[in-house]
């Protein structure tokens, strides 16, 4: 893996906002899944996390690649692509700071099914996969988080296969703005054209039409590569259904897994 694309980050001052838990060097956590563990159970992990900067594409893994390392999404988003043999691909989901990259080691899968690709700068906390699985059975709650997550994002690639094959591109676009707004934070997004075509697996053309309608509509604003997200109420009235049912179904994982129980006794 290029060291000029992938860098440990020692002493990273995050513009997000501060969580109280570190890792072993002192740098902030915001990843969901590693916020609700306990004391206990983070105790033993955070030590071997390890925080790497992801540059802007990025490639984690290709699909067919030998599946080695655990990766706690911490800022920014990755995609994940479903490749095709005249090496087209379409995504069919994205990580934020709410997911992990490398959910088939979980269940005994070591090539990867999927391409893995920062959209944007990203940090990930990384952890070798052998490591992760060692230490779960002393960790129940962060074995059952990483199932719930995994179930959940299987039904969001489900959903989105859906809303590829039956929405209108706006539509589409529109629920895939707010997906990445959710994920970074920010109603500030540098986004190309071409990028958007490949991310919803359209021709350059139509994404054209489509941003085109968003923005006369006073909902973005698209110049050279940025996108702003002018009226977030107006996109969410625009985009198709899909994007609340996803958003249902994360609320829903995230009630369900609750706290630590741990934490919960002290």
């Amino acid at each position: 893996m290029s060291k000029s694309m992938l860098m440990t980050r020692r002493g990273q001052s995050s513009t997000l906002a501060k969580s109280s838990l570190t890792d072993g060097n002192g740098n902030y956590i915001h990843n969901e899944i590693l916020l609700s563990l306990s004391s206990k159970e983070s105790e033993p992990l955070l030590p071997k996390l390890e925080l790497v900067r992801l540059r802007v594409h990025h490639v984690l893994h290709e699909t067919g690649d030998a599946l080695k390392s655990f990766y706690f999404c911490n800022s920014g988003m990755i995609s994940i692509l479903s490749v095709f043999p005249d090496g087209k691909s379409v995504e069919v989901g994205l990580v934020g700071r709410e997911g992990v990259i490398g959910m088939p080691l979980l269940v005994g899968f070591r090539t990867a099914p999927t391409r893995a690709m920062s959209q944007l700068d990203a940090t990930a906390f990384r952890i070798d996969g052998e490591t992760l699985m060692a230490l779960l059975p002393k960790s129940q709650f962060l074995e059952r988080r990483l199932q719930q997550y995994s179930q959940t994002f299987a039904m969001e690639i489900a959903q989105v296969a859906a809303c590829n094959r039956l929405h209108e591109v706006h539509e589409r676009l529109a629920r895939w703005l707010l997906m990445c707004a959710d994920r970074v934070r920010s109603n500030d997004l540098p986004l190309t054209q071409e990028f958007l075509a490949q991310m919803l697996g359209t021709r350059r053309s139509s994404v054209t039409v489509a941003a085109g309608i968003l923005q006369k509509a006073g909902i973005i604003a698209y110049n050279r590569g940025d996108v702003r997200i002018v009226n977030r109420q107006k996109l969410e009235e625009t985009a198709c259904e899909c994007y609340g049912l996803m958003q249902q179904q994360i609320k829903r994982w995230q009630g369900d897994s609750g706290n630590s129980p741990s934490d919960s006794a002290q």
